[in-house]
């Protein structure tokens, strides 16, 4: 089997599927489909299906370009019908992997990926998976559920890997293209062949290891380590607002050490696909061997603690000026979850608005990049554009997200106060009506 998909692969002979077409999947896709194999995508989603067929593109680090480019040549399609799935030589699983209302992980679109899968599986496929979660799942539910829909054994009638997706929407620098591959493989061989056809596609390194576990660890250690430090850092950041410290001068301090130093920053809380999430599947798997991690946990509190505290630092900038929060006009700036993008997946600016309604405030929100967003199946609308004249209108201006195309300086000039808790502002020379986190 290693020789003939090895074969195929050097013969751009293997057509190539993807379930799942977001911001992991598409990108994947595109650069399987520009490596030269027939590539089809998958998704439950017509609307994503229809678009990719047109050729019209829905996310922000895929070419409008190359998209229409590889569907234009019938290199890159998309359908919902996973009867498909017969014809396919390799196949990566790029489904989303939320939390349930209990904060556990739910694997549901993966186990649904994988027995549409297994339902049509054939002899010598490279099967993946790509969506993050906790260590065992390919092995322990990904495994039998693939052997005993479609009647074949792991390692002698196909492979199957875990390799995680490092996307990291809006970087220019890193992208699907270049970013270091992890393969985790059942098998040396499922490592080697699917580490191969990651080789033709991608340009960074392809670094197999020896288990699927090791791969899924190695991915949630990834966005554990980042929770934790921000977790740090937004703790002291409480600290220094009580003992009337500036965070952000203290952190420059910091940072000018040339080791043993990474400087983080505080926020109104974590967002993303993968950062506020990850480590609640770690925390979670923990307990199944009788281990509390205590440190990772602390830290989760602190970031899920964050939009309120910004809440109530927020009430408190409004009492300076004699303003019950109750009854107040606020602008939200900015609720992607990072800055210069447009994904608002559990960004923590939206839970900052909601928590401001609930206290009775008037709440408006712009957002260059989002003009809309769905929480719990409702839909808000921000403003379209904003000027001198209706930033005068507002008791309270809230950045929540550093978008660098925003006129702060405007902002500056025409807002009555303004709570920077992402220190967008730093440039600003005057500063009278600025409090920051």
């Amino acid at each position: 089997m290693k020789e003939i998909l090895l074969k195929k692969i050097q013969n751009k002979e293997i057509k190539a599927g993807v379930i799942g077409l977001g911001y992991v999947g598409l990108p994947l896709a595109v650069e399987i489909a520009k490596a030269g194999f027939e590539t089809i995508g998958f998704d439950i989603v017509s609307e994503k299906v229809n678009k990719i067929n047109e050729g019209v593109n829905y996310i922000s680090d895929v070419s409008d370009e190359d998209l229409k480019i590889l569907v234009d040549m019938g290199k890159l399609s998309a359908t919902n019908q996973f009867e498909f799935i017969k014809n396919m030589d390799f196949i990566a699983v790029c489904v989303p992997t939320p939390l349930d209302p209990h904060q556990q992980p739910d694997i549901t679109y993966i186990k649904n990926s994988v027995e549409n899968i297994g339902r049509y599986l054939k002899k010598e496929t490279m099967v993946v998976l790509e969506s993050t979660t906790y260590p065992g799942t390919t092995t322990d539910i990904v495994k039998p559920i693939l052997e005993e829909m479609s009647s074949l054994q792991c390692g002698e009638d196909f492979y199957l890997a875990f390799s995680p997706e490092r996307i990291d929407p809006g970087n220019t620098v890193y992208t699907t293209k270049n970013t270091p591959k992890v393969v985790g493989g059942i098998g040396e061989e499922a490592s080697q062949t699917i580490g191969c056809m990651y080789r033709t596609v991608l340009e960074g390194e392809v670094l197999e290891v020896s288990s699927p576990e090791v791969a899924e660890m190695g991915k949630i250690l990834e966005n554990t380590y980042r929770n934790i430090n921000v977790g740090l850092i937004n703790e002291l950041a409480m600290l220094c607002d009580r003992m009337k410290i500036n965070i952000w001068e203290v952190i420059e301090v910091a940072k000018t050490k040339p080791y043993g130093f990474q400087a983080f920053y505080p926020g109104p809380g974590l967002g993303g696909h993968c950062i506020p999430i990850d480590p609640y599947y770690l925390t979670w798997k923990a307990r199944e061997y009788g281990f509390h991690t205590s440190m990772i946990e602390s830290a989760m509190m602190i970031n899920d603690r964050m939009p309120e505290y910004c809440v109530q630092r927020a009430e408190h900038v409004l009492n300076e000026d004699k303003i019950a929060i109750r009854g107040s006009h606020i602008l939200v700036l900015g609720i992607a979850y990072k800055s210069d993008i447009n994904d608002y997946r559990e960004s923590p600016a939206l839970v900052v608005i909601q928590k401001l309604k609930q206290l009775g405030a008037d709440v408006d929100y712009y957002d260059p990049y989002i003009y809309q967003y769905t929480k719990n199946g409702n839909t808000f609308i921000g403003l379209p554009s904003i000027d001198k004249e209706s930033v005068a209108l507002y008791d309270l201006v809230m950045i929540t997200t550093a978008h660098t195309i925003i006129d702060y300086e405007m902002i500056q000039k025409n807002a009555r106060k303004i709570f920077d808790v992402r220190n967008a502002m730093k440039d600003i020379a005057i500063r009278d009506n600025i409090e920051l986190l």
